[in-house]
């Protein structure tokens, strides 16, 4: 409660656009609207140790000067992110088994004398004594065979990554357009998903341009996101640290590397850095284009650096791939070449290609499921959306690599492990229309369990029957286990989404 007895807790309305037909299903899900603009300088006070009902309240006045005016720049930030309380809430956020930095300090150490760290942190932080370190740069493979690069930063360098990340998504919520759905709060992949697949079958959509940007968190220019962060922070402070972490290097094989470009993927901050650097570059441009620049619908869904874009004509699609190079050009971005491409994908896509005697309609992949036109047991047009299959054989081989490590371990343990991979599979996989993919899995997964049980031993006992039985008590058959996209879109637009 505050001084005038009122309560510090504030609840926020959903942002909802106007209320359309029952088609009203729109595939950027739902964006806010500016209003009048003020000369504006935040100064909130600070919120001392009250982070619960404090940070609530003070995060609330933080947003609604951020939706009043698209101009205002903040210029009180830092007390917020240095507070005592709100760093040990990001600290116990941090999973426990995380890996270390290059100070080999574990989450576990640094909680031996958590309020005496806490305390010092945030008395450097105050100070301006601070100082970020190197992170350490790992690998772990990708589905194509590929070495994806990771940053780990140090536990410290976590924390406050988190506590900036918050007091700026408070910001920056109120500014990031409806169809960016990557790395925010209570925004899933299935909601892009879900988003694209009703965009695609509730609105005139003849062709779709599947992109993606190369080597995106490599080639993030230091410069254009420091002026991009500046256009809304003003607090020099956040400005400054932020500047530490792009320009603190990458500690390979024990040699500190300087990096003059590119976010580490694995900083706590680099997703919210990633999503403003792509909000300038990419959403209002691409917001804006659609709306002055098409003749026809357009439907958009980026999650990070992989987007969809989908067009009633072709002409347009075309004009916004020559321009969209040109623009990602002038950030250092660039499209890559083979997963970058235009394809008549469509309701009336296997029509249209049939009478000019062509082929079914080209495939494409997003999020990890293959997205080809199909239709409903009515003749309905749907977008059928499948495990991909490089996705599915890479979980096979990863099973398989750790079956063999588990060699010699029980068989009810094997197994106990076994039926947590799977349910985790299901769990993200298990969409309507996907049950075959999902029963591959499981037949496979069970081949691999039998011929590794039947390695154990040259005079073993496992016959496939006694494994079917194993297979019967432990590995789970699936089940779908989410809606239609339709139907999930609509309850959380509530059909009030308009469509243009």
């Amino acid at each position: 409660m505050n001084g005038q007895g009122k309560s510090d807790r504030l609840v926020v309305p959903r942002k909802l656009p106007n209320k359309d037909g029952p088609r009203g299903l729109f595939a950027e899900g739902v964006e806010g609207r500016s209003l009048a603009k003020e000369n504006l300088l935040m100064q909130n006070p600070p919120i001392g140790h009250r982070a619960a009902p404090g940070g609530q309240s003070a995060f609330e006045r933080i947003r609604q000067a951020a939706r009043r005016s698209k101009e205002v720049r903040f210029t009180a930030l830092w007390h917020h992110v240095a507070d005592v309380d709100r760093l040990r809430a990001q600290y116990l956020a941090i999973k426990r088994d995380s890996a270390p930095g290059v100070d080999g300090q574990t989450w576990r150490q640094y909680g031996e004398n958590l309020e005496e760290n806490l305390r010092d942190l945030s008395g450097r932080l105050h100070r301006g004594a601070y100082h970020a370190k190197p992170v350490r740069r790992v690998y772990i493979p990708k589905a194509d065979g590929r070495q994806r690069p990771i940053g780990v930063p140090t536990l410290e360098d976590k924390i406050v990554q988190r506590s900036v990340a918050e007091v700026l998504s408070a910001v920056y919520e109120t500014d990031f357009v409806g169809f960016s759905y990557g790395f925010r709060p209570r925004r899933r992949q299935h909601d892009a998903l879900d988003a694209l697949a009703v965009g695609i079958e509730w609105k005139n959509v003849n062709w779709v341009l599947d992109a993606d940007i190369r080597g995106f968190f490599d080639t993030i220019d230091h410069g254009w996101l420091v002026k991009f962060v500046e256009h809304r922070i003003a607090d020099r402070r956040v400005v400054r640290h932020i500047k530490k972490w792009l320009n603190a290097g990458v500690l390979e094989d024990g040699k500190r590397m300087q990096v003059e470009e590119g976010t580490p993927q694995g900083g706590s901050i680099s997703p919210l850095l990633a999503n403003i650097y792509l909000h300038y570059a990419f959403d209002l441009w691409a917001d804006q284009w659609r709306k002055t620049q098409a003749h026809g619908d357009v439907i958009i869904v980026r999650y990070a650096d992989d987007f969809v874009v989908g067009f009633e004509h072709q002409q347009d699609g075309l004009r916004f791939m020559e321009e969209l190079k040109q623009r990602m050009r002038k950030f250092n971005l660039e499209l890559h070449p083979d997963k970058t491409r235009l394809i008549e994908f469509g309701r009336h896509a296997a029509d249209n290609r049939r009478k000019r005697g062509e082929g079914k309609p080209a495939t494409f992949d997003f999020l990890g499921f293959t997205h080809s036109c199909s239709q409903t047991l009515k003749g309905r047009f749907c977008v059928l959306r499948q495990t991909m299959r490089k996705r599915l054989r890479a979980k096979l081989k990863a099973i398989k690599q750790a079956l063999r490590e588990r060699l010699h371990e029980p068989v009810r343990e094997t197994a106990k492990w076994l039926r947590s991979v799977l349910l985790g599979h299901y769990q993200y996989y298990a969409v309507p229309r996907n049950s075959l993919a999902l029963m591959a899995i499981r037949h496979w997964t069970t081949r691999i369990w039998y011929r590794t049980l039947r390695r154990r031993s040259q005079k073993t006992a496992m016959t496939w029957e006694r494994l079917q039985l194993l297979a019967h008590q432990w590995l789970p058959l699936p089940r779908i286990l989410h809606p239609y996209p339709s139907q999930r879109l609509g309850v959380i637009i509530q059909g009030k989404s308009r469509m243009r």
